[in-house]
């Protein structure tokens, strides 16, 4: 099946590709939904991160374009919605993919306030700004996809409590947003991924414990169930393709594993 999100206007936050060997998810769900006929507009709070996403994409072309914002900001929040109506008229889809964690991140008896007010601030205040200036607008087009990108870790983990946290928030903030925007034909969707092949994550663990990439990537494969290797970005973007598509035109609310049986058993 081609063009499933043909004449859709999608912004995917978090577009933008941090530097390594294998390509995020953002990145890939940018290059995904604009494949599947979508016109996207590419978010970074750095902007040269997120026109090389849309280079990449399609360069020169007015269907893949990008802006900088930063969604601890509620007036850039406001802004990303402003400019996608400004530059296509209309939003249909909303992925949120903004997410941070490490950074002195610990368990509940070692985190400092500083570091968990800064995860808390991106990873779920960041994202409920961005539902919040898009859902007028959906709301007044009757019609609306959001997907939010969360983790497993919302569900398990001991060693990065405001981590867990803000991902088992942002799984509460889909339900609630799905629950009371139902009846003006909005849908609200997670992905709680598993462990994942991107920069961000084999490069940023790999920086932060000294090790090299190789014996991080070969670490995290062994704990998955399935195949015994990790998914990629491009596992990430097409799950959200399927929820943003009218394919899940039934399906709201849902908190869906993409994670390789990592969270077989955990609820």
């Amino acid at each position: 099946m081609t063009n499933r999100v043909a004449g859709k206007v999608a912004v995917v936050v978090g577009a933008g590709q941090t530097p390594g060997e294998t390509i995020g998810n953002g990145a890939a769900i940018a290059q995904v939904f604009a494949r599947e006929g979508a016109t996207v507009l590419c978010v970074d709070r750095i902007a040269e991160r997120a026109q090389k996403t849309a280079d990449e994409i399609a360069p020169g072309t007015s269907t893949v374009s990008s802006m900088a914002a930063d969604v601890t900001i509620a007036a850039d929040c406001v802004r990303i919605v402003e400019e996608a109506r400004r530059r296509y008229g209309r939003l249909d889809i909303l992925i949120n993919n903004v997410g941070i964690g490490g950074g002195g991140d610990a368990p509940a008896h070692r985190l400092e306030e500083q570091v968990f007010d800064r995860i808390l601030a991106v990873n779920l205040k960041g994202m409920w700004q961005t539902i919040k200036a898009a859902i007028p607008v959906m709301r007044e087009q009757e019609a609306g996809a959001i997907v939010n990108i969360s983790s497993l870790a919302a569900m398990s983990g001991a060693t990065q409590m405001a981590y867990e946290i803000s991902k088992a928030a942002v799984n509460r903030l889909t339900t609630h947003v799905a629950q009371s925007n139902a009846r003006y034909g909005i849908r609200a969707n997670a992905i709680m991924m598993g462990f994942m092949d991107t920069p961000m994550a084999v490069s940023g663990i790999a920086g932060a414990t000294g090790r090299s990439t190789a014996a991080v990537r070969a670490e995290r494969d062994a704990m998955v169930p399935l195949r015994r290797k990790m998914g990629t970005g491009y596992d990430t973007a097409h799950a959200a393709l399927f929820l943003a598509s009218d394919e899940a035109q039934f399906i709201t609310g849902e908190i869906l594993r993409v994670d390789g049986g990592m969270g077989l058993g955990h609820g």
